[in-house]
Order: C-alpha cells, then sequence, then structure tokens
C-alpha cells in the first residue's frame, strides 16, 4: 500500500507537471500505474521510488511518473460524431476558404499514441483527394515521449485497430507488420509528431484551421481550462473550428467560443 504522505506528493508532482487532478481515493490507480515504473527502475516498492524523487532534482525519473500517470484512452474515430463533422460541414467550409492559399492545417493536441491525427489524415486521403495538391500540414503533440515514439511509428495491434477502424480505411490504408498493422508511409508522413505539454510555455506555434483539444480539459481545474482555452484562441483562425470531448464544453469557462453547430456540442468557433 502507498503511503497518504507517498499519495500526497505524487498527486503533487503530477499535478505540477501535467495539471492532472488525481483526487482521494485514487491510490489504487497510483500503486497499479507507479508498480511497473518502480519495476524497470531497479527499485524494490514504489516507497523507494518515491524517496528517491524526494531527494533528487527534477528529472527523467521524474517525468516516467508524471507519464505513468497520465491517462493515453484514445481510438480510431473515436466517438464517430467529430469525424463526421470534420468531413461534411468543418472541411468543405475551410476548403472553400482557402481555395486561393491552397493551405490547410490542424493540430492534435495531447495525441497519444496518435489514433486521433492518424484519423484526421486516412480521412482527408479519403473523402477530399482535391488536397493531394495542398500543402496541408497536421500537427500531433502529447506530454509523453513515451508515446509520442509509439505514435511515430504508425503501428498498432489488431485490438487497437478493431476499436474504430473501419475496415474499408484498414485495407486501404495500413498494412501488415508481422501480428500488427502499420499506417502506409504516405499517410504517417502526413503527421508532424512533437512533444508538447499544454501547461508549460506554448512554443511557437502557426494559426491552425482546425484543433483538436479533446477529452484533456476534463482532467484540469477550472483555472487551467480556463489558461488552455486562451491560449487555443491565440491559435485558431478567426474562422477556424475548435473541437472538444463530449463532456467538455466552453460554456463558462470562455466566452470567446460559441457553438459552431446547433447539432454539436463538440465543435466551437471564435465569436
Amino acid at each position: 500500500m502507498i503511503s497518504a504522505s507517498d499519495f500526497q506528493y505524487v498527486c503533487d508532482l503530477v499535478r505540477k507537471n501535467s495539471a492532472i487532478v488525481l483526487e482521494q481515493g485514487k491510490d489504487y490507480l497510483v500503486e497499479a500505474r507507479l508498480a511497473p515504473v518502480a519495476r524497470a527502475e531497479g527499485f524494490d516498492s514504489i516507497s523507494s521510488l518515491v524517496t528517491k524523487l524526494r531527494g533528487t532534482p527534477k528529472n527523467g525519473l521524474h517525468q516516467a511518473v508524471v507519464e505513468a500517470l497520465t491517462t493515453n484512452e484514445t481510438s480510431f474515430f473515436r466517438d464517430v460524431h467529430p469525424f463526421e463533422l470534420l468531413k461534411k460541414e468543418v472541411l468543405p467550409d475551410v476548403i472553400q476558404r482557402r481555395g486561393r492559399e491552397r493551405t490547410l492545417s490542424i493540430w492534435s493536441a495531447a495525441c497519444s499514441t496518435g489514433q486521433e491525427p492518424f484519423t484526421i489524415s486516412m480521412l482527408l486521403r479519403e473523402s477530399f483527394p482535391e488536397l493531394s495538391s495542398w500543402k496541408v500540414s497536421i500537427l500531433a503533440t502529447d506530454l509523453s515521449s513515451q508515446v509520442l515514439e509509439r505514435a511515430k511509428t504508425g503501428t498498432f495491434k489488431q485490438l487497437e485497430v478493431n476499436r474504430g477502424l473501419p475496415a474499408a480505411y484498414l485495407v486501404k490504408y495500413m498494412e501488415r507488420a508481422g501480428a500488427e498493422w502499420r499506417v502506409r508511409a504516405d499517410i504517417r508522413s502526413m503527421v508532424e509528431f512533437r512533444q508538447m505539454n499544454l501547461i508549460e510555455s506554448w512554443p511557437t506555434l502557426p494559426v491552425f484551421d482546425v484543433i483538436f483539444i479533446r477529452n484533456v480539459l476534463i482532467y484540469f481545474d477550472l483555472d487551467t481550462k480556463r489558461e488552455i482555452l486562451r491560449r487555443a484562441k491565440g491559435r485558431l483562425d478567426s474562422r477556424g473550428y475548435l473541437f472538444l470531448g463530449g463532456a467538455e464544453t466552453t460554456l463558462n469557462i470562455d466566452d470567446g467560443f460559441e457553438r459552431a453547430f446547433a447539432q454539436s456540442g463538440g465543435c466551437y468557433k471564435l465569436k
């Protein structure tokens, strides 16, 4: 069992470095996530691991602990509806407006192992062949270096491709890699992966036509949500679109946004 003081230390460490709030009663989660880290780093217990953390300046071990407590749940075409909206409403509008510049920029924040940005790139290739002559950029970021390294390979287990990826997309845009599947090289090349922590200073970013920050804000306190939305507002084109998760909203958080479509609570635009 993790002690109360060690649990509180880990909670504070994770909150400071990721803004993720671990509530009281989540000690079982901390134990389950940190036990493999302790073993991999040669500690005989979580207590020994935490003692080491307490006694050394922030280093790779601290980052490994933070990443272990970060939720990386994702899937292809997660929740379906946002990608239908992207295909039927958002992209046709952006493409019409960008016809002269022939540029399209999309950001997938907190991309985890890459299913979301690869879903976007497949959708673009499948439904908008006219974009083959455009300058299209898809930036995918996450705070975890570990999941990003995996995302860059574009390799997924059978169970992962079974979760949401239509059979037609599997056949057209993925290839066998032993017992796993790998996203085709031309689809992988559409996505740039970069490490980025949303609560730290943001690097120089372009202005995006579409931003996905889905299923992230739910883990943050109100002040952090406000700050992230404020920054996102500054990186979103004046006529661009912001996608949040189904359980997330800008309502009573940032009044600079409004729903983009009446039938969807997950897509927003600037007022």
